[in-house]
């Protein structure tokens, strides 16, 4: 790309990540184009807003808005929001959308979620992670609301870049995309690393706010949930450790500290149960399960939190 020519990016699943991540972008100059569904109308009429307790109220409108993959022009970049219970439906739209040699940057929550898409795109596409460590939801057609946080740790899964250089070069052109949107993004040089990191929170909070009806408050606030929580974050250490991932020490307790501080939040997984959606049980749960069995690691808490989310979201839909 020429010196002083801002990337092309587009948004596949403009929900909460992708609307308030795309808004973010948008407002910074950059040229986003947003595939759409069932909000389709409602966003081209109406555009997007964004209601923001750290950045106010921001929107975007007129919005370039599509039905269709096929409508939008060639994107250098190509930011995933969809949830990874769509990803066997993502290959075709990705490659309708994507320029020669894109980016494509999955901002999903579980464990080895690049490795089913990767088979079926071409070589010649980057194919890196995301991390979102962020509070937001949807409210409304177009509308998110924005709570907390924002940041987006970024690493590289495979493509045709082989050597680490050229890998984290890459990573690093994706952060400074964030970057320039106001948004903190680290580059993370182990991707499977961070998406570990990233259940340490995942794990607790998504599952029992199905499983208890409650969210983070509520959750913090009561001794036996606060031990659950902790005891889960635990088992996600030792899971990581078992499959050679170090996470640092007292990186579960700031966690923990960090959610204590927090506005009340919904997780993402109660919104999708209570909209009776699928929820992400194979990302979150069911990989890094297997992933630790298969080092010789049992994690019976979250093999039974997994078990009965699995029981809740069958009878759900």
């Amino acid at each position: 790309m020429q010196a002083g020519v801002k990337a092309r990016i587009g948004m596949i699943g403009t929900g909460a990540i992708g609307g308030f991540y795309g808004v973010m972008l948008a407002r910074a100059g950059f040229d986003v184009h947003f595939l759409l569904r069932s909000e389709f109308a409602a966003v081209a009429e109406s555009g997007l807003r964004v209601d923001s307790a750290v950045h106010g109220t921001l929107a975007l409108n007129p919005v370039q808005a599509y039905r269709s993959a096929n409508e939008m022009p060639p994107c250098d970049w190509l930011l995933v929001g969809a949830k990874t219970t769509s990803n066997a439906d993502l290959a075709p739209v990705i490659i309708q959308a994507a320029a020669d040699g894109a980016k494509v940057l999955l901002l999903q929550n579980g464990l080895d979620v690049e490795d089913d898409l990767r088979p079926l795109l071409p070589d010649s596409l980057h194919l890196l992670g995301g991390l979102c460590l962020v509070c937001v939801h949807r409210v409304g057609p177009g509308i998110v609301a924005h709570q907390a946080l924002g940041a987006v740790n970024i690493g590289y899964h495979s493509g045709p870049c082989q050597g680490q250089d050229e890998r984290m070069a890459i990573v690093e052109e994706g952060a400074g995309l964030f970057r320039a949107a106001g948004i903190d993004s680290q580059s993370m040089p182990d991707l499977q690393q961070a998406r570990w990191q990233k259940l340490v929170w995942n794990v607790p909070y998504n599952g029992l706010s199905v499983l208890l009806g409650a969210s983070t408050t509520p959750l913090m606030a009561n001794d036996h949930s606060r031990g659950l929580v902790q005891a889960l974050m635990a088992e996600v250490v030792r899971g990581a450790q078992a499959c050679g991932h170090q996470i640092a020490p007292g990186y579960a307790d700031y966690l923990f500290t960090m959610t204590e501080k927090m506005p009340d939040y919904w997780p993402s997984m109660y919104h999708d149960y209570s909209h009776e959606r699928p929820l992400e049980l194979d990302a979150i749960y069911g990989r890094p399960l297997a992933a630790a069995k298969a080092a010789g690691c049992d994690l019976p808490k979250i093999e039974a939190l997994y078990q009965a989310l699995a029981f809740l979201d069958r009878r759900n839909r």
